[in-house]
Parts: C-alpha cells; sequence; structure tokens
C-alpha cells in the first residue's frame, strides 16, 4: 500500500492513506446502498406485493447494523488519527528551525544566521521547524505536496515540523482569505540535498545589511523586503493603509485616543507609525490592521526607510 503514495514529506503517508481508507467505506456505501436501493425496488413494487406484510425485527441484524458502523467509524478515526498525531508531536531536537512570518500579503523566512527570504529553502530528509506568527490577521500556512496545513493566528506562535524527503519546488500558499489580494500570497518550498542546502546556507553576502548608493535607495529595497507596499502604495493608489506618495513633511488628521487631531508627517511621526501603528491612526483608515515592527526593523534601516518616503515628496 505505500507505494501508492508520494514521499515528499514525512506527513504524506498517513494524510493519503486516511483519505484512501474514508474515500473507500464512502464508495462501498454509496455503490452497495444504490444497488440495493434499485434491487429493492424491483423485487418489492406493489405490482408483486400490493399488501405489504409486516414482520416481526431480528435482533441479529439489529446487532449488526450496529456493530458494523461503529467498527468502519473507528477505523476512520484511527487512521485519521495516525495521519493528524505527527503533525503535532514534539519535533526532533535537531530540526532546523526557521521563523516563519505572515503579513498581507507576503511570507518571511528568517533563519538562525540572520538570512531572511521570501522562499522557504529547507535541506532534503532533515526535520524543519517552522515557528509561525502573524502580523495582521489569520493567515493559513499551506503546503500541498506536504499534506501540511496551519491557520497562523495573531498574537500566538505556533509550532509545527516537517521533513522534505524529495527534491524540488513545491507551492506555499495562505489558504486563509486575509484581504482584498490575498491571492499574491503565493511563494514555494525548494528542496535542496544537504551539500547545496549547506552551501546555500552559509552564503553570507545575502544576510550583510542592504547597502545601496544613496540611502533612499536602500529604504527602497527595504520597504519591499519587509512588505510595506502591500498595504501602502508609492504612487498615490489607496490600499490598506496611507500611501508614501507626497506625504512626508505634510499635514495629516490622525486619530488619537478617540479624537482628532493634525500632525506632520516627519521622523518621529513615521518612527512611531512604524513602532506603535495604532496610536495614530490616520483618519479613514482602520485600527488594527498593522502590528508593531519592533524588534524586527532596527534604526538604522527604519532610517533609510524614512529618506525613501522623503524622496517620494
Amino acid at each position: 500500500m505505500n507505494n501508492v503514495f508520494s514521499n515528499t514529506s514525512n506527513l504524506v503517508q498517513g494524510v493519503d492513506k486516511a483519505f484512501v481508507v474514508i474515500l473507500s467505506v464512502i464508495f462501498f456505501f454509496l455503490i452497495g446502498l444504490t444497488a440495493l436501493l434499485l434491487y429493492f425496488i424491483y423485487r418489492y413494487n406493489e405490482k408483486r406485493h400490493p399488501v405489504a406484510v409486516q414482520i416481526q425485527g431480528n435482533n441479529t441484524l439489529e446487532i449488526l447494523w450496529t456493530l458494523i458502523p461503529l467498527a468502519l467509524v473507528m477505523g476512520m478515526f484511527y487512521f485519521g488519527w495516525t495521519g493528524w498525531k505527527p503533525l503535532y508531536s514534539k519535533p526532533p531536537k535537531d530540526s532546523l528551525k526557521i521563523n516563519v512570518t505572515a503579513r498581507m500579503w507576503k511570507w518571511d523566512f528568517e533563519y538562525g544566521n540572520g538570512r531572511r527570504m521570501d522562499t522557504l529553502y529547507v535541506p532534503q530528509g532533515r526535520p524543519v521547524t517552522v515557528d509561525l506568527q502573524s502580523m495582521d490577521v489569520i493567515h493559513s500556512f499551506y503546503i500541498p505536496a506536504f499534506r501540511l496545513k496551519q491557520d497562523v493566528v495573531p498574537g500566538r506562535k505556533i509550532e509545527r515540523w516537517f521533513v522534505g524527503n524529495s527534491p524540488g519546488d513545491y507551492d506555499l500558499f495562505c489558504a486563509e482569505y486575509c484581504g482584498l489580494n490575498h491571492s499574491y500570497m503565493y511563494t514555494s518550498v525548494k528542496v535542496l540535498p544537504p551539500d547545496q542546502f549547506d552551501k546555500w546556507y552559509s552564503d553570507t553576502s545575502a544576510v550583510a545589511p542592504v547597502v545601496a548608493a544613496t540611502p533612499a535607495m536602500a529604504g527602497k529595497l527595504l520597504v519591499q523586503r519587509y512588505g510595506c507596499t502591500a498595504c501602502h502604495s508609492v504612487d498615490g493608489t489607496r490600499i490598506i493603509g496611507p500611501s508614501y506618495k507626497g506625504i512626508f513633511g505634510e499635514e495629516t488628521t490622525v486619530i488619537t485616543n478617540g479624537q482628532e487631531r493634525n500632525l506632520v508627517v516627519d521622523e518621529n511621526y513615521i518612527r512611531r507609525s512604524v513602532y506603535e501603528p495604532n496610536t495614530d491612526v490616520v483618519k479613514g483608515f482602520n485600527k488594527g490592521l498593522m502590528q508593531t515592527y519592533q524588534g524586527q526593523i532596527n534604526d538604522d534601516d527604519l532610517n533609510k526607510i524614512i529618506e525613501y518616503i522623503r524622496s517620494l515628496k
């Protein structure tokens, strides 16, 4: 039976077995009951039996049609349990830990050496633990080929693990509708042979700070890296949050503790909006959609982002 299933991850066998068992039971009863129904329609129609004959109950039959369904249901439960259990078991101690951050509408993967990617790279045959967190709304971490699906809830860190057995590229989706550009939240998992992964992982050039000809250009790269343009346009278009275009140095109306007030968009305002996004919410936009970037964006990177926003004036 194992040869029927793919071997892309350690979760496939259990999940697919449960699926096949449950589907087999469904088809058995669908075909069997349909055939029995058609037979009864033919065998006991009114022409053959104009008068219905009352019969006494059959205890043996009643016991059988109670015990057999019970056995089938418990069998399906067993296969479902064995398929579900590995996902929620404790990860091996030698697993590779990757911090996964979900935000509208982008996945961010951070490795122990400081490397951050928008594509998930994992070594073949080694357990991988993903620490999942959401910065805004509920997302769902879904790798169909691995039979792995886990909701990511704001304010909670959720740990799941898997083993990628076969090298290749696999789709990674958000399977929970998370807003206007939900369909953009798509990337891939790249399973690399151990030697290729070690070479990729040790490439420290990708961990170096963002360097560009000017701070503003570096800020543009950082805005793209952190996924800011998913909610803030740079051409004046209204999305989830205010556009960056032309706002620096201008006055804007915000809601602070339920009261309206006017503020000038300067360095301090932008810094407060990044680290305390729900303190001063621009009028006309919803509070609570943006989570704090405290601890994720350092002061040096934030200064470059400020320079980029300044340049858009």
